[in-house]
């Protein structure tokens, strides 16, 4: 009787991962990005209009298939890529990187993410690969990410 519960239990367990809708959809958190392609840079500071939530260092980083998406102007399935947002301080008239406020990504599936033109869309809080922001599909990112749709949805471009 024991051993038939545990087993039950068990397969419940399994099961959980792959069960519901939501979970299929889910962006996957960018292991590794920092050693992928670094394409730009920028500060956003107080007074900016994206001041709130976007205020800080900003780094874009491409995984290959996104690099040739950048450099084309189409993005294939599979392109990734990553917003690395972090806070800053200055001082001594230097501005240096500080704790990091959250992980963005963009992940290229056409059939998957189809309702917000292709691309996945998350972020992912401070230092956590776990903790995820983004509570609506990706449907308050792409909103923003609409007016690039003649650069596939993506702000960066490839600096030659």
């Amino acid at each position: 009787m024991q051993s038939m519960f545990l087993s039950t239990l068990l397969g419940f367990i399994l099961l959980i991962p792959f069960s519901g809708h939501t979970q299929e959809h889910e962006v996957p958190y960018p292991d590794g990005y920092r050693q992928w392609v670094h394409v730009k840079s920028m500060l956003i500071q107080p007074g900016h209009p994206l001041e709130n939530p976007f205020q800080g260092i900003h780094h874009i980083y491409a995984n290959q298939t996104a690099l040739k998406g950048l450099k084309k102007g189409v993005f294939p399935n599979g392109s990734i890529l990553v917003f690395d947002l972090l806070q800053y301080s200055e001082k001594n008239n230097a501005i240096q990187e500080s704790a990091r406020k959250l992980v963005g990504v963009m992940h290229k599936n056409a059939r998957r993410y189809s309702k917000t033109g292709g691309w996945g869309f998350e972020g992912f809080a401070d230092d956590s690969n776990i903790k995820r922001l983004v509570t609506d599909g990706g449907q308050s990112c792409f909103s923003c990410h609409k007016a690039q749709a003649g650069n596939g949805y993506v702000f960066s471009h490839w600096r030659k």
